[in-house]
């Protein structure tokens, strides 16, 4: 430990190295927050229809992806979509389709259970005064569900934050990439990697006491 040395790491080499990294990181997870949670709402609704022929391919949808490691789904992407269209895709836009398609497997789960904490005799009221499936959802149990779910929703994209550093896996320039890049240039691999963690630390768990006060304030409101 005698022999570490932070000093090369200045401002001129976080910004010529890091910063790039981490606005793609930051890039890819709300990319991935948003469209995980829009196609995972629309799984979740699937699931709750009580329509064989929806519930079951968004079940088998759901339960493949959370049975598989995250870096294998990474891998298949990469290496298979572009011998399905013929053409290489990028290691950038191969893992924000990943993220996307991962992420809403998990974010179905987090909104199938904030619709089934909307009491049914709110459902049941929207159907009496002439509302269909469609309506009931969208103006009364989805804004109830999202403001019940947010904080989970919130942790779960912390957590999506911090596996952006498997798309070091492709070669895809995240964060931590640019870290090792930096360690690479200036031999000094140790030094960044340690760095990079304490970074790491700092911005997620700063986003988990957003989160924490968050949930205060909602619980409140209730």
């Amino acid at each position: 430990m005698g022999n570490l040395d932070f000093s090369f790491l200045t401002w001129d080499v976080v910004s010529g190295f890091v910063l790039k990294g981490l606005f793609f990181s930051i890039q890819l997870t709300l990319i991935a927050m948003v469209g995980g949670i829009i196609i995972g709402t629309l799984l979740a609704l699937m699931r709750l229809s009580g329509k064989k022929w929806l519930v079951v391919p968004a079940a088998f949808y759901v339960n493949t992806l959370r049975s598989i490691p995250l870096v294998m789904v990474i891998l298949w992407f990469f290496l298979l979509i572009p011998l399905l269209i013929g053409r290489p895709m990028g290691a950038e836009l191969s893992a924000i389709i990943t993220f996307t398609v991962f992420e809403a497997a998990y974010y179905s789960e987090i909104m199938r259970a904030g619709i089934q904490s909307v009491p049914k005799g709110q459902v049941h009221a929207g159907y009496a005064v002439g509302m269909n499936y469609s309506q009931t959802m969208q103006l009364i149990v989805l804004p109830q569900a999202f403001r019940n779910m947010l904080p989970v929703l919130l942790t779960q994209t912390i957590i999506l934050f911090q596996d952006t550093s498997l798309v070091y896996a492709i070669g895809a320039y995240d964060l931590l990439k640019g870290f090792e890049v930096a360690g690479k240039n200036f031999n000094r691999p140790v030094e960044t990697y340690l760095f990079a963690a304490v970074v790491y630390f700092v911005i997620c768990f700063s986003l988990s006491m957003l989160v924490r006060r968050l949930q205060k304030k909602i619980a409140i409101i209730r």
